[in-house]
């Protein structure tokens, strides 16, 4: 805990084997109570290594997309009575040891939600991110700080902590099942006027860290594309969508 905060770190897992007792290891489980992996019908043992982790283990019986895991994953942290929910990649991507900094600007009621951004340390390219993933990053980034007056250096990483409040106010379950439940989320959290901070997450590409093809790529940026029009008509009154209405679904 921290603060007095129950702090509960979710895994969102697809086909991560490779990579899950490294991530998990290096958890500061000093600080964290708790652990839950929500396998999306993975192919290999991952399901098979984290009960050998004892971790909280949920399964998706078959592939439900991106989105639907990470549903699962803060609807089981909220149910674990978690007060900030950190999600952390098990492909190892991400340094687990920055989940206490993430954790510590929540529980000190600094953020409502803090993102692990791996554009602030200025290396993402030396560390092997893919060309065009890094610059369809920043032009995205680019138009939806243009378009709805923000400044985030990135919208894209997968690595985040919510607080409980957030989890349980956003109409989380409006969103896709597929990888714009992502930016949704975060579109969702500034129309709701949560406070979201960043701090500087050197990642890593490893040759098993999870990535997307080009082809979902380009579809994952018409769906942002179509995300951040939905969020301007609705901002200016000039349509209405149940992603951005109290009363839409959520999951408690």
């Amino acid at each position: 805990m921290l603060n007095g905060k129950k702090i509960v770190v979710i895994m969102p897992a697809y086909n991560a084997e490779k990579t899950l007792k490294k991530t998990f290891d290096e958890i500061p489980h000093e600080i964290v109570d708790e652990v839950i992996l929500t396998d999306d019908g993975s192919l290999d043992k991952t399901v098979a290594v984290s009960k050998m982790l004892n971790i909280k283990t949920f399964m998706h019986e078959k592939n439900r997309g991106y989105g639907a895991n990470q549903k699962t994953c803060y609807e089981q942290a909220l149910k674990a009575g978690a007060d900030i929910a950190v999600m952390l990649h098990p492909d190892y991507q991400y340094k687990p040891s920055l989940i206490g900094e993430m954790s510590e600007l929540i529980a000190n009621g600094t953020y409502d939600i803090v993102l692990g951004s791996r554009i602030l340390g200025g290396d993402a390219l030396k560390r092997n991110m893919p060309l065009y993933k890094y610059l369809s990053n920043r032009v995205f980034t680019f138009i939806e700080n243009v378009m709805i007056g923000e400044n985030l250096s990135e919208y894209h990483t997968g690595y985040r902590a919510f607080s409980k409040e957030v989890l349980k106010t956003l109409p989380i379950l409006e969103n896709s099942d597929d990888f714009v439940f992502d930016n949704q989320i975060l579109l969702q959290a500034l129309y709701f006027k949560f406070r979201i901070g960043e701090i500087s997450c050197p990642a890593s590409f490893n040759k098993d860290a999870s990535t997307i093809s080009l082809r979902k790529s380009i579809k994952y940026g018409w769906e942002i594309l179509a995300a951040i029009c939905k969020y301007m008509l609705v901002k200016h009154n000039l349509a209405k969508s149940s992603m951005f209405n109290e009363s839409g679904r959520k999951l408690v």
